[in-house]
Formats: C-alpha cells, structure tokens, sequence
C-alpha cells in the first residue's frame, strides 16, 4: 500500500472533521448544511392557564409540516420542546436552552409578551430563526425588529385598530375604555384609541386594574355611572368570561353596547353563557368563517387531533406553512439566510383565516373581521378592516 504524505494525510484528517462523504469526498459546505434533520424548538407554555394554546399552537405547526410531506425542505426533522411556563423571569433562560444547549437551527415560541421579550433577546443576539405564533408584544416588530424575527400572528394593537370604526358606524359615539394595566393591555387600548378618535368617537374614561385580577364590580358601578353608549375591552380567556358574565349581572347587558378585542370572546363562549351573546368583537379569525378553506382545515384538524381549532391553532399552522415555504425556497439549506428571508418576506400564506402577506417589519398584514356572538359561536357579520398592517414604528432591519 502506497504512503500517503504527511502533508496530504493533514488535508484529509481536516476534510475529515469538517465532515466527508462516504465516499470520502469533500462536501462543500452548502451541501454540508443539508445533510442531517432541521432542529426546531418549540418553546410554548405547556403547563399553567396558558397550557391549551401552547397544545393547540403546537397541533397547528405539526399539522402544516406533515400536510408538506412532514419534511422541511425536504429534509426531516428533530423537534426539541421547552416548557416557558408563561414565566417572563426564564424568559431567556428557557430559549438559551434550545438555541444553546440543543442548538435549534429553528425556534417557534411563544404565547405570553412578557416571555416573548426575552426570546426576543436571545433571537437578536444569536441570528437564530425565530418564529412568534401568538405573542403581539409591539416591540418584537417595532423598535426590536430583527431580519430573523418573523410573527404569524397579530400585533396587540391589530384587532383595536379595526375596532373603532365599527363602533361609531354602529352609533356608539362615547365609551368607557376597560382592561388590565399591563403592556398587552396598554397596547390593545392604543389602537383602539387611535380608531375610535379617529372615527369621531370621544373615550369618556379609561379604566384599568391589575394583571390578573379579576374583580369588576367597582369599575362595573363606574362604568353605569358614567352610561357611555359602549364599553370597550381586551380581557382573554376565563377573566373574558368572568368579565361578561359580572357586566350582564350589573345590569348593563342590553343598556350598554359591549365590544372587544376577539379575545374576548375567543375559546369561551361556552364558559360565558348567555352573558356572551350580542358582544361584538374583532379578530383576524373566526371558527365560522364561510371559506372552503377554512372548512377543509376544521375538518382535518378535527379527524387528526379530535378537537375543534381555534385562532392559536390557525397562527401555529401559519406558522408552519410559512416555516415550509422558506425551508422549500432554499432546498432545506438553513444557512442561505438571505435567501431564506427574503422568502419568508414575500410568501403569500394560504391560511384559514384568508390570505395574507408578511410587512417590512416582519407581522402579518391581513383582514380583521367583526364578528358577533351568539348561540355559542362567533359569527362574522363582515370585514372591519382589509389587509390591515401594524405602522411598526421604530423598526430598523439591519
């Protein structure tokens, strides 16, 4: 057997750490990035109140990929999943763990803004591809904005911004502000103070009280004191419920119009009773939305996890159609950054909702809907606002 020189045996022991063929040929390092599984982190809340929307997100992703093959480019994947626990103090801790302990080539979280900030460090600092499925804290696309930050879902002040037209349409020309002092709530009310005002309607008064608490009835006696035409909120989840069902108890249900963000109402018509019915909301989604296509998700999502969707499971599967989409544009070659971006940028997402597109500062731009309760469902009685976009303010790509 012929020697090899030591100078040729140093080249190969290099091309062997760098990562050879079996054939011993030398990969090129765009086709180095290709071989093995794309690792996605999933960093949802998976325990705690929040526990269903991280399941439902979770279902959503899932559910687009495997629709895609089940591959990403077609390469297949290994997921790695965190628990946030809705705990904004391991905010970075928990994201440090799957972008340096399992080095996540993809990260998809989460549900809470105040967990979503700290995600959002670790996105800026280590150029990891980051997804946001729900969280619409404004800074993750305004003065936090980075290339490798992309949200499927809303901004807080999205919804609002299409609130205040309908209400002064609808004659509701004074109302009462209502929801906790916190800064989903702060950002909720700044968009619907920028419609409302626009739209002619005076805000009478701007009533707050302590994430999460839950005790209306002072605020309630203000709030009949004051008799505005309408009351505006943002509550979500069981204080949503808790709150219509204590304002129709006060005795306002029928005298005073109330109106929301879709939050409101979202996931707990059922909890909320006849209190619900007659509230008007708006939202990016509605589970009756008259579309084949929304059908065709609804009935495929119900055969495969034997539950009804609702938005968080709409924004998880946008957010694996939109993950699919990039990955298939740069053939599963996560390095090929700015041609994965630039992807992700101008896709067109075919989604439950209606179609929408990403803005320059990477949130969706997209129809909100105003919708109605009653009998236990959400009903959209019309488009409250088209291809609406959030100004992200502030945003600077670089």
């Amino acid at each position: 057997m012929n020697r090899i020189p030591s100078s040729r045996r140093s080249i190969l022991k290099g091309a062997a750490l760098a990562g050879v063929t079996s054939t011993g040929l030398i990969l090129p390092e765009w086709a180095l990035a290709q071989t093995g599984k794309i690792r996605v982190g999933l960093m949802l809340p998976y325990s705690g109140a929040f526990a269903p929307l991280g399941v439902a997100i979770e279902n959503g992703v899932r559910m687009a990929i495997n629709e895609q093959g089940g591959k990403l480019g077609g390469r297949e994947i290994e997921w790695f999943k965190v628990d946030d626990e809705s705990d904004p103090s391991k905010g970075i801790e928990n994201a440090n763990k799957l972008v340096q302990r399992d080095k996540v080539d993809v990260l998809i979280g989460t549900v809470h803004s105040g967990v979503q900030m700290g995600i959002q460090k670790v996105a800026r600092d280590s150029g990891v591809l980051t997804l946001i499925p729900n969280a619409g804290v404004h800074a993750a696309t305004r003065a936090l904005c980075a290339p490798n930050v992309f949200r499927t879902s809303f901004s807080n002040s999205q919804p609002t911004l299409a609130l205040g037209e309908a209400m002064v349409k609808r004659g509701h020309k004074k109302a009462v502000w209502i929801t906790w002092k916190y800064a989903a709530g702060d950002e909720a009310f700044e968009g619907f103070k920028e419609s409302y005002t626009k739209a002619g309607g005076t805000i009478v008064k701007e009533l707050g009280l302590p994430f999460p608490n839950v005790e209306f009835q002072a605020l309630l006696t203000e709030i009949a004191a004051l008799k505005p035409d309408a009351v505006a909120c943002f509550f979500a989840g069981p204080s949503g419920a808790k709150f219509m069902k204590d304002f129709a108890a006060a005795g306002l249900k029928g005298k005073i119009a109330l109106y929301g963000s879709g939050f409101l109402t979202e996931g707990v018509l059922e909890a909320a009773g006849p209190a619900a019915d007659g509230v008007m909301t708006t939202l990016h989604y509605s589970d009756s939305l008259d579309t084949p296509r929304n059908k065709t998700f609804r009935l495929a999502y119900a055969k495969t996890f034997r539950a009804q969707p609702d938005v968080y499971a709409v924004q998880g599967y946008d957010t694996g159609l939109l993950l699919a989409q990039g990955m298939k544009a740069v053939n599963g070659d996560v390095n090929s950054k700015p041609a994965l971006y630039k992807a992700m940028e101008t896709a067109v997402i075919d989604s439950p909702r209606g179609k929408w597109t990403m803005s320059k500062s990477h949130n969706p731009v997209q129809d909100i809907y105003l919708r109605v309760a009653e009998n236990g469902e959400n009903k959209v009685i019309g488009v409250a606002a088209k291809a609406l976009a959030d100004p992200g303010t502030g945003c600077r790509m670089g």
